[in-house]
């Protein structure tokens, strides 16, 4: 029998720990084995029950949840889920913690009864069972980066990047746009993320990432040294025309259970730029961008997926792997360069197929 997801609670609400206790303990294979109203709280009832997943309040007294959520990637790597408001202040503290390493997060529904709850609480289950299968390690000071440079054909105007990513996937595109250069060639976006996120999402890569990055609008046109970030709840799709490639967003149906999907992303790319463009694929739970990377790889682009040793949820990377659409596999680490390598390679990368 397999055991079960331990998990404890922390909320400075006594009324949300007992709603979340209630519904979290009737899932089947769940068990809430402590809760806590701050963080001092917390670190004595994480020492003493050990557990797989602690879903974490943002605002509490005597120590903030980003604070404390520091604590525990640096002295005790454990998954993490945030709980937090719908307020855009909410929204950039829950970005700030996606970046520090939690795995995930759940919007509070304003108020703590009726569907809306219910409807949280049931998202943030599903995000417990991703966050128990996460692989995590413990946070180190990264060393100061300097911007790559852009190879000499990675500046043509037909040359474009195409990166996927969900869970696990925001610090990771932090880290690969931190050392972007500033003239690189256009990067598009899907990171599973809902919608109240994404503003604060790319307003904050903006500010500390070399190139600009704005979310994605309809009609806009891809240039060099700009990121686009498919929108929350709508598909990001790129055309090529006379003038160069352009974003359109659509509505419509979920692909690969996701909307942005990142499979209509790499299959728009896949027919818009061909072997111009390279396709990088994330840490995420599930198969989406399998299917979309295989038909950039089909098209002759150059593609690469995140290596399990780095992932924080291989579900993704594998799935693209296993359907023959990575050319190469990477750690974390290697992959801007090699994003960049590649323009000046364009051409050879079947030779480094699997």
């Amino acid at each position: 029998m397999t055991r079960s997801i331990r998990v404890v609670i922390v909320d400075d609400s006594s009324l949300m720990r007992e709603m979340l206790k209630a519904i979290i303990s009737e899932e089947p294979g769940i068990e809430v084995v402590g809760v806590a109203r701050d963080p001092y709280e917390a670190r004595d009832v994480m020492k003493r029950t050990n557990p797989d997943v602690v879903t974490l309040d943002v605002e509490m007294p005597r120590m903030d949840g980003l604070s404390f959520l520091e604590k525990i990637m640096t002295l005790r790597p454990t998954p993490v889920v945030m709980v937090s408001s719908l307020t855009q202040e909410g929204s950039e503290a829950t970005i700030r913690a996606l970046e520090i390493g939690a795995v995930d997060c759940v919007a509070k529904p304003d108020g703590s009864e009726g569907h809306g709850f219910e409807a949280m609480a049931h998202e943030l289950v599903g995000k417990i069972r991703i966050a128990a299968t996460a692989r995590l390690s413990m946070r180190r000071p990264k060393p100061a980066s300097s911007p790559l440079q852009t190879p000499r054909r990675a500046g043509s105007g037909t040359r474009l990047i195409a990166i996927g990513a969900s869970t696990g996937g925001v610090e990771r595109i932090r880290d690969v746009l931190a050392v972007m250069p500033a003239d690189c060639p256009p990067i598009v976006i899907t990171q599973h993320m809902g919608p109240s996120y994404v503003p604060s999402f790319a307003a904050r890569l903006d500010r500390i990432s070399p190139p600009s990055v704005e979310v994605a609008t309809q009609g806009a046109r891809l240039v060099q040294g700009k990121v686009y970030i498919a929108p929350g709840d709508r598909h990001l799709v790129i055309i090529r025309d006379p003038q160069g490639y352009s974003c359109h967003i659509q509505d419509g149906p979920a692909v690969s259970g996701h909307r942005p999907s990142v499979d209509v992303l790499f299959s728009s790319v896949a027919k818009a730029a061909g072997a111009n463009a390279v396709g990088v694929i994330l840490s995420g739970m599930g198969r989406d961008g399998a299917s979309g990377m295989l038909a950039m790889h089909d098209a002759g682009a150059y593609t690469i997926g995140e290596q399990e040793s780095s992932c924080v949820v291989y579900g993704m990377p594998r799935a693209a792997r296993e359907a023959g659409a990575v050319a190469v596999e990477l750690p974390l680490a290697q992959i801007p360069a090699e994003m960049l390598r590649a323009f000046d390679a364009i051409g050879e990368h079947r030779t480094r197929a699997n």
